[in-house]
């Protein structure tokens, strides 16, 4: 990115951005909500150069997405995230809600399935997405902490009609211990509102552009997250080297720097080598971006 590139940018990152950021935030209104959590996908397809994932320069370690795909994906969703924030409206967090929430997912997954011509593009951002914005529905402009807690408490509770066959993150939760978005969620999102959220806000305050601070953010959640997609197809090693080169990546000042972009070349070309996706990232992400337009909305640069 040049230099007048990078200043441009810079200067617009207090301006929302085209669309749905453009509107004051209604924290319990289903259409908004509805239309924030699919920004929040598009948003994270789009930001380019992502390490493994899907972005403007191609596939990333996918070979059945794109980011026409994914546009697609987010699309089709909307509908199911408009149905899950009207379902939580004047309610309170309980089994039938976790229940009702988990249908009208099920039936998102199948008009995703239906966009994509199959491939399973949004299916953990279903989830965390889902219960995140039924929090926001429940609780109002209260701030991310408190729409994440509200968020968790649907999620503790069970869900008597879910699917016998175990996902590939619930295998490889229970093969390598990992938290996995279940345990995520029912902690209340400790990646999203205690890591994600500052990084995206301390990078913003370090005058980097909205697509460097992004990245550091995507890149803060990798250094520490158990990434359930990086250890269903690389293993532990994937994991760990993962995490150790993000953290390289931050060290070194993050991606404003031209070392941390280095490292971030350096680790998107080891994902690649070893056909891995930091998935699992990428949704938390997604649930950062949403939670802080959210919360700019209401109370700017800070939750």
């Amino acid at each position: 990115m040049s230099d007048l590139s990078r200043k441009r940018e810079r200067q617009s990152v207090h301006q929302p951005a085209a669309g749905v950021a453009d509107r004051r935030v209604n924290a319990v209104d289903p259409d908004t909500l509805a239309d924030l959590a699919a920004w929040a996908l598009v948003e994270e397809a789009e930001l380019t150069p992502k390490p493994g994932l899907v972005d403007r320069r191609g596939s990333g370690a996918h070979r059945d997405l794109d980011l026409e795909t994914l546009r697609r994906s987010a699309q089709a969703l909307r509908p199911a995230f408009r149905a899950m924030a009207e379902a939580a409206q004047d309610r309170q967090p309980d089994q039938s809600m976790r229940e009702e929430l988990a249908a009208i997912g099920r039936v998102g997954e199948v008009h995703m399935m239906a966009a994509t011509g199959g491939s399973n593009a949004h299916r953990g951002a279903i989830w965390a997405l889902g219960l995140l914005l039924a929090g926001a529905a429940i609780a109002g402009p209260a701030g991310s902490r408190h729409i994440a807690a509200v968020a968790a408490a649907i999620a503790r509770w069970p869900d008597r009609f879910a699917p016998q066959a175990s996902s590939n993150g619930e295998t490889v939760r229970q093969a390598h211990g990992a938290a996995g978005a279940r345990g995520e969620a029912q902690a209340g999102f400790p990646h999203v509102v205690a890591v994600a959220l500052p990084a995206l806000r301390a990078s913003r305050a370090a005058g980097s552009t909205e697509t460097e601070a992004r990245l550091n953010t995507l890149l803060a959640v990798m250094a520490s997250l158990d990434d359930t997609c990086l250890l269903h197809r690389g293993g532990r090693p994937a994991l760990e080297a993962a995490q150790a080169a993000a953290r390289t990546v931050l060290a070194a000042g993050g991606t404003a720097t031209p070392a941390g972009r280095a490292a971030l070349q350096a680790l998107d070309a080891d994902l690649l080598a070893r056909w891995v996706s930091p998935g699992g990232s990428a949704d938390l992400l997604a649930a950062a971006l949403f939670l802080d337009r959210i919360d700019r909305s209401f109370a700017p640069w800070n939750a």
